[in-house]
């Protein structure tokens, strides 16, 4: 009898299927970003066309590439399997904890210590704080061979807190908590019917084309056809939509970032803190309180990031399309997405690091 050791199932989905786009993927985000950049530079009046039609308040393009980010993502999840997370009472306390707690508060304490002198920027990323990630988190999760049913769960509960908290917290970190300390505040007016067509249409949406899928697709055609044959197929456009938001993203406001770039280091300051905090604190967390590598990972991702396609659109409506606010929501993504694709492998190292792999004994 002799004992192998048996690599994990989502792992092997990840990388197997996308072992190109995995193998250069900072590559590939670093390129899209700087082509966003140059478009938005280059060329004029290109930022005012890519905005000319929205949903949600959100780009057409950018609403485009989030939709086809998250299907692939969703439509791999087991639904069948999500009762095994809802049961998990430690992992669901932790990220509410964490989430609607701990990051608000933390991100106010680093935009008053950076930018206690621009209240502008300090506002837009108190806003950024607010704004809990339903997006890209999906794809970090799922590079990082996350639970895929934890992150669909966790994301699925924080767009309901998203909707019934974000206005009350906007409005005790903007205006109540500054009186109370003596600081400067801020008003903001946001409506709780906005957000829940935000969250309708970028989580509701993808999340119900990846149930049809999965059960049309494994009725039609079986579980193993589904799993080996079509996921394969759908599977890249998660990445390729990921690069396409990226682009569009930054085209829209490459402007904006490359015509202010010390603005932006000073905005970029808090976010890293920011980050690395929220994501190590989260994944010491998990470890604490005897969560699987797994669970753990999803944790992390779904506490670090952030919806800044939400902050964006609540800074422009609120503040203006030119304002501080907006230009501070601009430069969330522009730290967050290198950020999080260097965690992606800072996980998978700690995995191999500080997790046993599941073994099984074969003849």
């Amino acid at each position: 009898m002799s004992t192998t050791l048996r690599k994990d199932p989502a792992e092997s989905s990840v990388v197997g299927r996308l072992s190109l786009l995995d193998q250069f993927l900072p590559v590939w985000i670093g390129l899209a970003m700087a082509a966003g950049l140059l478009l938005g530079r280059l060329i004029p009046g290109l930022n005012s066309v890519l905005d000319a039609v929205q949903i949600g308040g959100i780009s057409l393009p950018i609403a485009a590439g989030l939709l086809i980010m998250m299907y692939p993502v969703l439509a791999k999840v087991r639904y069948d399997r999500l009762d095994t997370v809802t049961g998990d009472r430690r992992l669901l306390i932790s990220s509410l904890v964490l989430n609607w707690l701990v990051g608000p508060a933390v991100m106010f304490a680093l935009a008053w210590i950076f930018l206690a002198d621009q209240p502008a920027y300090r506002t837009g990323l108190i806003i950024v704080g607010l704004t809990r990630c339903i997006a890209m988190v999906i794809i970090w999760n799922d590079l990082a061979c996350g639970d895929r049913e934890a992150a669909a769960v966790l994301v699925a509960l924080n767009s309901v807190f998203q909707v019934v908290a974000f206005g009350l917290l906007g409005w005790f970190y903007l205006s109540v908590l500054p009186q109370w300390l003596g600081l400067s505040g801020a008003e903001l007016t946001v409506s709780a019917w906005d957000i829940a067509g935000n969250v309708l249409i970028f989580l509701g949406i993808p999340l119900l084309a990846g149930y049809l899928t999965r059960r049309l697709g494994e009725r039609a055609k079986g579980r193993a056809w589904y799993e080996a044959r079509f996921l394969p197929r759908i599977g890249p456009a998660a990445l390729y939509g990921l690069l396409f938001t990226i682009v569009i993203l930054f085209a829209l406001q490459g402007d904006a970032i490359t015509s202010r770039p010390l603005d932006v280091v000073r905005i970029a300051l808090p976010l890293l803190v920011y980050f690395a905090l929220m994501w190590a604190g989260s994944y010491a967390l998990g470890r604490a309180i005897g969560l699987g590598y797994q669970r753990t990972t999803t944790l992390a991702f779904t506490a670090a990031g952030n919806n800044f396609e939400l902050a964006i659109a609540v800074a422009i409506g609120t503040f203006g399309v030119t304002s501080g606010q907006a230009l501070a929501g601009v430069v969330g993504p522009l730290i967050e997405v290198p950020v999080l694709v260097g965690l992606v492998y800072v996980s998978l190292w700690a995995r191999r690091r500080f997790f046993t792999p599941p073994q099984s004994a074969t003849a």
